[in-house]
């Protein structure tokens, strides 16, 4: 029989496609070999190479080529959604170069041609023999000698011994690995046996730590405990493999068997290759352990136990889905490759930490997307209960030994485990005023060479993206490394004269190029309905308000605004922004300061292959610092590209949007549906630059206009999730946009052009509903009654066309919004402020806003007959008025004589019945007998 085919049938080999390895996640290999090296990805490394286990083989295959440099000008797959229209210029594989540098000092690698000669950049060719008296790793024995006891191994066994009594426990701790593990083991003991079903356990550490293996190990006590419903999830069930293997593990300890005391169900789906999906227990009562995935949260109502394993790769709505009033154990990588690892960190176990504080029982906080929460279909809010949260870190690792070298490389090439460090000089000279902090250009050629101090300033750059952003993966570095159109900034404190200590960064700010699109090309795409590849901004506000002339102009995407975490919310990011926009707007440059191009050796000259190179003569090594161009150049020295606006696209939170709403920023485009991964309406805003403001002013003044009569008009849809001060905020900088513009023209526009006048009322109201109103406003009718004129009283005095006098004060508006634009109830606005307004006074309120509102109605309404009165005393202008008096004027004495006439006639009428009264009064006096 072929060796080969020996090989193959007796050897268990899993092939898989790049695009699938998040499928082998959590399970353990002993060799690896990744094919195509073009297709690589960081985040497909880091993948993959974790899942190898200590003493394994990476083997990395290259196609044939005469010399390594030729890495340095490969075309990656990748790169081909870096390109740009407003960067002519290709990709640069500058992640390559560090890739390959990074090897050579890796002294657990060796770089070998077909023939199996190893080449000159390996360290690995200097390995020294290891010391035969000691072993290696966790508890692995030389076979000769003494064994190399691991740290805690002691007191791991003190532990076992202690516990060896105790039913279950005791058979159970005995299968742990690690004293982490045990104490992991033991704190998931103690929640089972609480019983407290209401409570959160957090189980996060670096890969090959024995997350699954605990978690595994904790279900058979679990089931021991009498726990009947376990539901058990993860991205893909050939995820949990570990994890179920060692639950049978568990039982094999108690002494259970298959068939007799449980069954197992795998599944038969051929994309999760027999996975088991069941596991059917009867030797207590019925019992069953059910794999569901992350989106059928719903079927979770009589569940008693719910684990969730790498849980940093399943999108953070989904997670918090998952938690309701039963016990939760969740287990996560936070390397942050895998997508949401720091966003789980960050924000879902901060949330629970918020919520196991006492202070906290009485009043959940509210989710960070804008008072959003995915849970319709639970029922209720799953994280509106009080939750106790217990966390578990494990650092020993049992994969492979202590201080792996490959870990430590990968871990270094991707920035894994970049964290901030609290210097004791930082310390002592606390925080420099804002103004006084300078932004640098950061040159990547430099960044990305390999050079020591070139590594410590981007891990210290890295390690600020990690802290203070949570969609963090390894692509990001590959992106920041490669892509033409991209630029990277840093807000550094002020320096010192004869400080020759690299500065720490209190902002990281990575921009992107966009625009510069020909109109052709905009045309073709919006004809078909598609949007092209990069330039997002262009792109979506080209397709949002069909406009074929915006994706003319350049603009500059603020990918991250990353700020030391210690320097937070003091200013530095602002002031990074206000340097940006300086720089661009031309503000910065000195033309004496300006570098000449000098003799400096760039990446192109050292991605040139020498034509008479060989792998075995190629000396491949770190570029020399003094050919290097600068790593940090001040502003003043370079020339800023021509560009018309700055923008920004970030999924929406109400911090977040109020920093970038502060910075001048205006809203054009919030996406109705949420992103999958965090939950979050992504966001995009605009502003001019300095130099440009009257022009920008006046599409951004259009744009802004027209966002916000729709954004008015969505309130009543998907945005109807969002808080009522999220909406209100974005409605004001909405409105910034709009008088962003101070030309005269357009001052005239918008205060002549869009206040209601009189007769527009009857439009929008008949007279029954301006007596409803009218009724209403005077505590005749209940607040029923009015119900269906709010959205469009709402929308006239949101849309500002009532006159200027007409003012609500913030929580009159944001009730007004809430009942009228977002058609919430008055029990919701309640809840949302958290019982601080009571129902009672937000009717009270409401109801000074309608009378308010139905006042200023009635008065343009008056205003309007009184100018169809012929009166000048009533407003008739000027001409009316002189019209009138010269008609007047030439029947005045026509007038004046039929006047004098008619009272002549009239006194002349008056006398003759006064003569004929006194007449007869004189009849009647003579007719009385005086005598008597």
């Amino acid at each position: 029989m072929d060796p080969f085919e020996l090989f193959v049938s007796v050897t268990d080999v899993r092939y898989t496609y790049y695009k699938d390895t998040h499928k082998i996640l959590g399970q353990t290999f002993s060799m690896l070999i990744l094919q195509d090296f073009e297709a690589i990805t960081p985040n497909l490394l880091a993948r993959t190479i974790e899942t190898v286990q200590g003493g394994g083989i990476v083997v990395c295959l290259l196609q044939g080529m005469k010399s390594l440099r030729g890495l340095y000008s490969m075309t990656m797959d990748v790169h081909s959604r870096y390109r740009s229209s407003t960067s002519t210029a290709a990709p640069v594989a500058r992640f390559n170069e560090r890739f390959l540098l990074s090897l050579g000092a890796n002294p657990a690698c060796l770089v070998v041609d077909d023939e199996l000669n190893v080449l000159p950049i390996s360290a690995g060719k200097d390995i020294v023999a290891i010391d035969p008296d000691f072993g290696v790793g966790v508890g692995r024995s030389a076979g000769k000698g003494k064994r190399k006891e691991a740290p805690g191994e002691a007191e791991l066994q003190a532990l076992k011994e202690g516990l060896s009594d105790t039913k279950g426990i005791g058979e159970i701790i005995a299968q742990a690995r690690t004293l982490d593990q045990a104490k992991a083991i033991l704190t998931f003991t103690d929640a089972i046996t609480s019983k407290t079903l209401s409570q959160t356990v957090s189980l996060t550490a670096a890969r090959g730590r024995g997350k699954s293996a605990a978690l595994g190990l904790s279900i058979s006590l679990a089931i021991l405990h009498g726990y009947s419903n376990v539901f058990v999830t993860s991205p893909s069930p050939e995820n949990l493999k570990t994890l179920f293997e060692f639950i049978f593990k568990g039982f094999d300890q108690l002494g259970w068997e298959e068939h007799l005391d449980y069954d197992i169900v795998q599944s038969t789906n051929p994309e999760w290759k027999g996975a088991v999906v069941r596991v059917n227990i009867f030797r207590q009562h019925r019992q069953t352990i059910q794999y569901i995935q992350p989106q059928d949260f719903h079927v979770l109502g009589q569940a008693e136990l719910v684990v969730i394993d790498e849980a940093a790769a399943i999108p953070l709505p989904l997670v918090r889905s998952l938690l309701g009033p039963y016990l939760v154990f969740m287990a996560s990588t936070i390397n942050g490759y895998e997508g949401t690892g720091r966003s789980l960190s960050l924000k879902l176990l901060q949330q629970l930490r918020e919520m196991s504080r006492p202070s906290s029982a009485m009043s959940a906080p509210s989710s960070t997307n804008g008072g959003n929460t995915d849970d319709k279909a639970s029922g209720s809010t799953p994280l509106a209960t009080v939750r106790t949260l217990k966390e578990i870190k494990l650092e020993t690792p049992i994969r492979y030994g202590p201080d792996d070298s490959i870990e430590k490389w990968l871990n270094g090439l991707l920035c894994l485990d970049a964290t901030i460090s609290t210097s004791l000089k930082k310390t002592l000279q606390g925080c420099p005023h804002p103004s006084t902090c300078e932004l640098f250009y950061v040159n990547r050629d430099t960044l990305f060479s390999f050079h020591p101090a070139s590594e410590l300033f981007l891990q210290r750059m890295m390690s600020l993206y990690v802290a203070s952003h949570y969609k963090n993966s390894p692509n990001d570095l590959q992106l920041m490394s490669d892509a033409p159109g991209h630029h990277l900034f840093v807000l550094l404190p002020p320096l010192k004269e004869g400080d020759n200590t690299l500065p720490d960064p209190l902002v990281v700010m990575q921009v992107a190029l966009e625009g510069n699109i020909s109109k052709q090309s905009v045309l073709d795409n919006l004809s078909r309905g598609k949007m092209a590849g990069g330039d997002l901004i262009p792109w979506t506000i080209s397709q949002q308000y069909q406009d074929d002339d915006f994706a003319s102009m350049s603009g500059a995407r603020i990918v991250r605004v990353a700020v030391h975490p210690d320097y937070a919310k003091m200013g530095y990011g602002s002031r990074a922004l206000q340097a940006l926009n300086s720089f661009y707007s031309g503000e910065l440059l000195n033309l004496d300061e300006v570098v000449k191009e000098m003799d400096l050796e760039t990446f192109e000259d050292v991605a040139k292959v020498d034509e008479d190179a060989t792998l075995q003569t190629d000396q491949i090594a770190i570029r020399d610092a003094s050919k290097m161009p600068p790593l940090l150049q001040r502003l003043s020295e370079r020339q800023p590209e021509n560009l018309d606006y700055l923008g920004v696209s970030y999924g929406l939170t109400p911090l977040l949007f109020k920093f970038w709403k502060r910075a001048g920023f205006s809203p054009l485009y919030i996406r109705q549906t949420q992103n999958d991964l965090t939950g979050e309406h992504s966001c995009v805003m605009l502003r001019g630059l300095n130099k440009n403001r009257q022009e920008v002013g006046r599409w951004l003044g259009a744009f802004s206009l027209d966002f916000r009569k729709r954004f008015i008009a969505l309130l009543s849809y998907k945005f109807r999730e969002f808080s009522t001060v999220s909406a209100l905020s974005v409605l004001e900088a909405a409105n910034q946009g709009i008088y962003t513009s101070t030309t005269e023209e357009d001052e005239e526009r918008r205060v002549g052009g869009d206040v209601l006048v009189g007769s527009e009322v009857k439009s929008f109201f008949s007279p029954f509903d301006l007596k409803r109103l009218d009724s209403y406003a005077q505590n005749m009718l209940d607040y029923h009654v009015i119900l269906d004129l709010l959205p469009t009283l709402a929308g006239l005095y949101f849309s500002k066309r009532f006159p200027e006098d007409v003012q609500l004060s913030g929580l009159q508006a944001s009730i007004l919004l809430a009942l009228g634009l977002q058609r919430k109830s008055v029990e919701d606005v309640e809840k949302e402020t958290e019982h601080q307004v009571a129902v009672a006074q937000c009717l009270a309120l409401f109801s000074k806003t309608i009378r308010k509102l139905t006042k200023s109605l009635q008065t343009l309404q008056k205003e309007d007959v009184a100018k169809l009165v012929p009166d000048a005393s009533l407003g008739m202008d000027k001409k009316t008025q002189a019209f009138v008096n010269q008609a007047s004027g030439a029947s005045t004495a026509v007038v004046k004589g039929g006047v004098q006439g008619l009272e002549e006639e009239l006194d002349q009428e008056g006398r003759e019945v006064l003569k004929a009264l006194k007449e007869s009064q004189r009849e009647v006096i003579d007719s009385l007998d005086l005598k008597q």
